[in-house]
């Protein structure tokens, strides 16, 4: 079946979600009853990756059909199948916003923690295990150079401060779009106007924009996915650029003259979560706590250079490997955590931030 999934974030949550009590780790549940699981899954390379990673060895050890979605899911996605009772997936991947708004609703299954083994739980990167969801892959939005126009012996930006000095480095700009709300130049635009990386939160969206208006004559593109971004950098029609970090070594490894840095990452992460009165529910439990665990998390990070949430899985992996990945300790202490919570918290007037943030970048983007 082809996987086609819209990335988009529709981070409009309202609250965050606290870790609740886990259960004793129990030893991992043997398959029962054949069934079948229908899993969402990213598209292009992420989907296939997800399918030989961790659909395909699921389905062999336990007799569980995986089948790979071709459609979107989203917290309204999610809603929509609560309030039709027709639950068509059963378990998928969410952005931090839109699964904490899904689960603060109440359209979500609480995570089974009793089927992981204890080590798996302990190799969890906290931030990433909650009450109803647990992390998918950790990944980060970085500074990439044209390596024709800022080779190693160039001067060239090391940090969003420089990126946006377009008197010292001149040159064709792309930035990742905001008008999704959950994804926008923003931390990177108070990181450009001297905001200390520990003081990025709570945002001031005003000086955001202030900052973004600096850059903005420059900024040739406000690009939308992944896709198009790696379009764009193996074009070579891009001197310094903003992606993610996957994108960005998958179009290294196709051959272009890109680099990327890993100073002032923006680290983050998306989250499995299982829809409320699905069909699989006990499926799709064997199906979180299987992919959480360490030596499947390498398995995918072999396949495609993402993060894993299970930080023994660094362990398993060749150090070649674990260098590409955005939550390598080495990087850590450059790089900056995204506040979903923030995002997701909601004002006097009733808005989340993201909504904030979507008027704000509709408006600006217009003028």
């Amino acid at each position: 079946m082809t996987i086609s999934i819209n990335r988009r974030r529709f981070m409009q949550a309202s609250s965050a979600l606290a870790v609740g009590a886990l259960a004793t780790p129990a030893g991992r549940v043997l398959a029962q009853t054949p069934g079948e699981l229908r899993v969402a899954t990213y598209g292009g390379q992420v989907g296939k990756s997800v399918v030989e990673a961790y659909l395909k060895p699921f389905e062999a050890e336990t007799g569980i059909k995986a089948i790979p979605i071709s459609e979107d899911f989203s917290g309204a996605q999610i809603e929509l199948m609560q309030k039709s009772s027709s639950v068509t997936i059963d378990v998928g991947p969410l952005s931090q916003g839109s699964f904490l708004q899904t689960a603060r609703k109440g359209y979500l299954e609480k995570i089974d923690y009793s089927l992981f083994k204890s080590e798996d739980l302990a190799g969890i990167a906290p931030e990433t295990k909650h009450e109803y969801g647990i992390g998918f892959y950790f990944y980060s939005f970085n500074m990439v150079y044209n390596s024709k126009k800022y080779p190693h012996d160039k001067p060239r930006p090391n940090n969003w401060a420089e990126y946006w000095d377009v008197e010292k480095f001149p040159g064709v700009r792309y930035l990742v779009s905001g008008q999704w709300g959950s994804e926008g130049p923003w931390e990177e635009a108070l990181l450009a106007d001297g905001v200390s990386p520990d003081k990025i939160y709570p945002m001031d969206i005003g000086r955001i924009f202030a900052s973004l208006d600096k850059i903005k004559p420059h900024v040739r593109k406000w690009w939308t996915s992944g896709s198009e971004i790696q379009q764009l950098m193996l074009s070579g029609s891009g001197d310094l650029m903003m992606s993610y970090d996957g994108r960005a070594l998958a179009a290294i490894d196709q051959g272009g003259p890109l680099e990327m840095s890993r100073n002032q990452a923006k680290l983050t992460f998306d989250t499995w979560a299982i829809p409320k009165n699905g069909p699989n529910v006990k499926n799709a439990q064997k199906f979180v706590e299987f992919v959480c665990r360490a030596e499947n998390q390498a398995a995918f990070a072999k396949i495609y250079p993402t993060g894993p949430i299970n930080r023994n899985a660094l362990k398993l992996l060749p150090e070649e490997i674990a260098l590409k990945l955005p939550n390598h300790p080495k990087y850590l202490k450059d790089s900056i955590l995204l506040n979903g919570p923030w995002y997701a918290e909601v004002g006097s007037d009733g808005l989340t931030n993201v909504q904030r943030l979507v008027q704000r970048w509709t408006d600006w983007v217009s003028q």
